[in-house]
């Protein structure tokens, strides 16, 4: 960016940030989205991609197209690249990754693989091959990659991959188990056991991975330490260590011969003051069709077959509903397509973690958006602004005026490569049910209605 450039668009940052104080006003009601009637969801069919700017010529630039979220257009123009020039590693890397989000393993093992012969130093692309094959629990394959890469972290997977014996992830149970959660607050929670333990409570959170536990229940699970490495969160520092659980059980089925880490780090406190003995994310998830019942207060666990899909749809499409394209970024990190006011739909994160706000965006997103930036804080030596968006969608699961923060750079899409609108958390979730469909990857939202907070 030139510098009259970057002056102009300091000007413009420094109006913006003038609003600062300002407590989001009530405004006139704006327009909600149609969501339609119960049954809608049965011939619902997933939203392609943003839609937020022009339609891409030929000739558009693909890195820009990628940065925007428009994954199909920039692959087109990535394999352009490619054909015109064979040896072209950006082009082919920039293929793989794009094929992993969707999880086409296929073509992210291929794509990545010529990156990484082309260009063996790429430390992003030895990560995402490492990822394409831990996340079709191929995870000995995974480990030259691992080792490659080098960190401390890598090497600590790498080592707990090796040490694993037999198939991982075996599920064994019933088709379909289901868990009353305990509570909803700070985070949906339930009980897990861990090694045949007696049933501990476990806080769920898309931004987790596998299961984590508590210090004190690793010790009860009888788990043995295989590798360690340093972790962090919210400002806690600690050492994580890794193993593998002969038994994870949620409800009635359960997973056997799955890694697992745990660590001193402090959680947030239930609501009887006590602390949740672990969390459990993503990871886990994807190997199911999983479903985060917020509204009825349930957690349910499908194996991943198409008949089971089939009877969910037919479950859900009772209510009123959307279906959404999903993908995955950062071996962890869900995403889809959402809006703010109305500026979107672009890609944007979801981690049903973050107790007390439903949602976060940067400083230059919510300007775009149009929303009003209340008094400043410091939290963690980061400056935030409370914001109350007019409206906030994911598809048409709308809500009105839900707390959230806006920052300079929120750091939820950093080493994704592109550019997402915002990150919905916790308390947006409240009225709805999610559910992961990793195998075609879609998203499935669900509720007693998708603009609950219409009548506000």
């Amino acid at each position: 960016m030139m510098n009259s450039e970057r002056s102009a668009e300091g000007m413009r940052r420094r109006r913006f940030l003038k609003q600062a104080g300002l407590a989001a006003a009530a405004g006139a009601a704006l327009p909600l989205l149609d969501v339609g009637g119960a049954g809608a969801l049965a011939a619902a069919e997933p939203t392609s991609g943003p839609t937020t700017g022009p339609t891409p010529g030929p000739t558009a630039d693909p890195d820009q197209l990628f940065k925007d979220g428009r994954f199909k257009e920039a692959e087109l123009g990535y394999r352009r690249r490619l054909r015109d020039n064979a040896d072209d590693a950006h082009a082919a890397g920039q293929i793989g990754y794009i094929a992993l989000l969707s999880n086409r393993f296929a073509d992210a093992e291929r794509f990545l693989t010529k990156a990484a012969d082309l260009k063996p130093d790429d430390q992003f692309v030895l990560y995402q091959l490492a990822d394409c094959y831990v996340r079709q629990d191929r995870l000995t394959e995974a480990v030259p990659w691992l080792r490659r890469r080098g960190t401390a972290t890598d090497l600590a997977h790498a080592t707990l991959y090796e040490r694993i014996e037999g198939k991982p992830w075996q599920v064994h149970g019933p088709q379909t188990t289901r868990i009353p959660f305990l509570g909803l607050d700070p985070l949906p929670h339930m009980e897990i056991s861990i090694n045949g333990t007696a049933p501990k409570i476990f806080q769920l959170d898309t931004g987790g991975t596998t299961a984590g536990l508590t210090m004190e229940l690793a010790r009860e699970a009888g788990l043995k330490v295989v590798s360690t490495s340093t972790g962090s969160a919210d400002g806690q520092r600690f050492t994580m260590y890794y193993g593998i659980a002969e038994s994870v059980r949620i409800g009635d089925l359960e997973v056997r011969n799955a890694p697992v880490h745990w660590n001193e780090a402090i959680r947030p406190p239930l609501p009887d003051g006590s602390q949740a003995q672990g969390t459990i994310g993503t990871v886990h998830f994807y190997h199911f069709l999983t479903t985060m019942d917020y509204g009825h207060k349930q957690f349910v666990l499908r194996r991943k077959t198409e008949a089971n899909l089939r009877r969910f749809r037919a479950e859900a499409g009772r209510l009123p509903g959307d279906v959404l394209p999903l993908w995955l970024a950062k071996d962890h990190f869900p995403l889809t397509l959402g809006s703010l006011n109305d500026y979107g739909p672009r890609v944007a994160t979801f981690d049903t973690g973050g107790p007390g706000r439903g949602m976060g965006t940067s400083l230059a997103m919510a300007e775009r958006a149009g929303i009003q930036l209340g008094a400043p804080e410091e939290i963690n030596g980061k400056v935030r602004y409370a914001i109350y968006p007019e409206r906030i969608s994911l598809g048409k699961a709308t809500r009105r005026r839900v707390k959230g923060w806006a920052e300079e750079n929120p750091r939820v899409d950093d080493d994704m490569r592109f550019d997402t609108i915002a990150n919905f958390t916790h308390d947006f979730f409240k009225p709805f049910a999610i559910t992961f469909d990793y195998a075609h990857m879609n998203l499935y939202i669900t509720g007693d209605s998708m603009t609950p907070d219409a009548a506000r």
